[in-house]
């Protein structure tokens, strides 16, 4: 549960916009506070409110900047190449991908949770010491999936000049980009499952046809074929281990 806060956390300070709130003079809780140096700290109930106000992005940014994207689309064309319209089901289809996704994310997490939350639950560190800290583990995962010529055409599509580190890059075009990246490398993973599936189709067919049974259908006889191939070869460990080792792990 510890390391699913800091997750929460960073996707949330990623995106969280500059709001600027206007307060009546009777409410203290939203009195915004000048320091020496002329930085601004709001007070804990703004803090939370804008949490809270970004809760509904959450969802998007956990699909958009972790492993999940991959995973889910690698799991529904695997569905869909077995032939099985509805098993797995949604739901576990969506639990695992999300539980597989806290599984490839945790050294991300572990080096969030160290660098930015500790800090920030200490008080070394504000609010927005702690994102700009804790988005740093994301941005490196996110490079290291990204690739180059992706990243070239949203910087040429969004007129952002040339860098010299990565770390200039920003959110705004890293996040497509890695998005580009992973639904490619998701499609090309899908196809490699998807091919002795099509070969046990076309035999099974060419099987019929030379029977002269053309009125069956060829899905339901070659779909436990199917499932027999996918069970004997342990497909499920080879598909989620697969998986893992395109990231690295």
């Amino acid at each position: 549960m510890n390391r699913a806060v800091p997750l929460l956390i960073t996707l949330l300070g990623l995106a969280l916009p500059g709001v600027v709130f206007a307060a009546d003079t009777g409410i203290p809780a939203l009195t915004l506070t000048t320091g020496e140096d002329g930085s601004t700290s709001y007070s804990v109930t703004l803090q939370v409110l804008a949490l809270m106000t970004m809760l509904t992005f959450l969802p998007a940014m956990l699909m958009m900047m972790t492993s999940f994207a991959r995973i889910i689309i690698v799991f529904a064309i695997l569905r869909q190449a077995l032939g099985l319209q509805q098993t797995p089901s949604n739901q576990i289809m969506v639990g695992m991908a999300m539980f597989l996704t806290l599984f490839i994310m945790t050294p991300v997490l572990d080096k969030v949770y160290v660098q930015a939350v500790q800090p920030y639950m200490n008080e070394d560190l504000n609010v927005f010491e702690a994102f700009q800290v804790a988005s740093v583990p994301f941005r490196d995962f996110m490079m290291l999936q990204t690739r180059e010529s992706d990243l070239e055409l949203f910087m040429r599509i969004s007129g952002t000049p040339a860098v010299e580190t990565a770390e200039q890059i920003p959110f705004t075009v890293l996040v497509p980009a890695f998005v580009t990246s992973e639904l490619k490398t998701a499609f090309q993973i899908g196809f490699m499952l998807f091919i002795p599936f099509l070969v046990i189709d076309l035999v099974v067919a060419s099987v019929l046809m030379a029977m002269g049974m053309m009125m069956l259908s060829p899905v339901i006889i070659s779909l436990p074929f199917k499932i027999m191939l996918f069970v004997l070869v342990d497909g499920w460990a080879l598909v989620i281990g697969t998986l893992a080792a395109s990231f690295g792990m």
